[in-house]
């Protein structure tokens, strides 16, 4: 059935048929999948890219002068550059092929280290995943700077008066996530970067939860660095990218050594290549890059403005019936987020409200989520998160509504 929304009309069961795992049944139900904002799912023009790539031209890459190699080459940067396009990255090898948003946020914070003294000071907000604060931690413990936190509200909002306040002559570095895993806030990325840039310290945003709903224009935004994982937009997992403007890619240091990322090497020195192969040592995930560049081509195709006004009208429905329920407790009500409703009931532990949800064929997510600082504010142990995709239905949200309504009466 096709749903219109405003003067565009978007057919949703059109696109569920591109999805197959939507057609299986868990425990006996048909399967409503609302953890997306862990992982999505992956559509034929995906996997069909994936069995293309093994069934006709598996080679390595850079390096062979035979047929193969040199096809896989081609396909594999014709994925950067269209990563590079998409971002609107200025170079092609502005783009650093990762194994996902974890990687590249090491690899800056393991860089960083070359530039920071004690006393230097970086910044990172309250509403961070983890991967975006125990790298940083860790700079921290081997260079003696100081991490400072911009604070958050109770509707999950960063206060960015605070953040005026915390930054200083003595701000290095300043990172943070472009939209709330936990929470679904989208944070005010412009303003944090250009009074960030007003000190002359770097900003690095996390795009992970950002990257399936807007389309980030790098230069735009004028981010220092920009990380994506390409399973959280229709991709393959242990594949993502790390955008970095060429200045600051070529002062960092290479995060790994091996092949493929020096120009020269004997016993006494060894010289590096040049971007992006400096920071892409060893085999890459080959079929991943080629494959994160086909999810693209696809979300594409059907279109990031169509895909976020789809959504938009799911988080709003949804909101709207799970407030009904009596004792919901909804957390992270910003003025600006994407389609996550992090909720509680209650009285009830949010574990036992995920398991029988799953007993009804209902996916969610329970837990920190990892972002325990989150958690900590609200006093709680973890939510319920349901998170939506541009594949699921309004007919779907009304069974998660049952689901938590039947699994309140069993509970309670």
């Amino acid at each position: 059935m096709s749903q219109q929304i405003q003067n565009i009309t978007f057919d949703v069961e059109k696109i569920r048929k591109d999805f197959p795992i939507l057609k299986r049944k868990v425990n006996g139900y048909p399967l409503a999948y609302f953890d997306n904002a862990a992982t999505s799912q992956t559509p034929i023009p995906v996997m069909d890219a994936i069995v293309d790539y093994y069934s006709n031209y598996n080679a390595n890459i850079h390096r062979g002068v035979h047929a193969l190699s040199q096809e896989a080459t081609d396909k594999y940067e014709g994925a950067r550059i269209k990563i590079q396009k998409h971002f609107n990255a200025e170079k092609a090898h502005e783009i650093i092929f990762t194994s996902g948003t974890t990687h590249g946020i090491n690899l800056v914070a393991n860089g960083f280290g070359k530039f920071l003294k004690k006393g230097d000071e970086i910044i990172v907000s309250a509403l961070e995943h983890h991967s975006n604060i125990v790298p940083w931690q860790m700079l921290c413990e081997r260079t003696g700077a100081v991490l400072k936190v911009i604070p958050m509200d109770l509707n999950g909002e960063l206060v960015y008066s605070e953040f005026e306040k915390l930054v200083n002559e003595k701000t290095k570095v300043v990172f943070c996530n472009h939209v709330s895993n936990a929470l679904g806030t989208v944070n005010p990325i412009e303003k944090i970067i250009k009074k960030a840039h007003s000190v002359g310290a770097a900003v690095l945003i996390d795009g992970a939860q950002a990257a399936p709903h807007i389309k980030a224009d790098v230069q735009a935004l004028d981010a220092d660095f920009y990380v994506v994982s390409a399973h959280k937009m229709c991709g393959p997992t242990g594949v993502g990218i790390l955008y970095g403007k060429e200045q600051w890619l070529q002062k960092l240091p290479p995060y790994q050594g091996g092949g493929e990322m020096i120009a020269t090497v004997n016993f006494e020195k060894t010289t590096y290549a040049g971007l992006p192969h400096k920071f892409e040592a060893g085999t890459p995930n080959i079929c991943g890059g080629i494959a994160f560049g086909a999810a693209l081509d696809y979300m594409n195709q059907i279109g990031f403005d169509q895909i976020a006004e789809f959504e938009h009208e799911l988080l709003l429905y949804a909101t709207k019936k799970l407030k009904e329920i009596e004792g919901m407790k909804i957390y992270g009500e910003a003025a600006e987020k994407t389609a996550v409703i992090s909720f509680n009931i209650e009285g009830l532990h949010p574990y036992d409200i995920g398991t029988l949800l799953d007993k009804m064929g209902i996916a969610v997510r329970t837990g920190h989520h990892c972002a325990q600082p989150v958690m900590d504010f609200f006093k709680i142990p973890g939510t319920v998160r349901a998170s939506f995709a541009f594949y699921n239905t309004f007919e779907e949200i009304d069974r998660l509504v049952e689901g938590v309504k039947k699994a309140k009466m069993m509970l309670q």
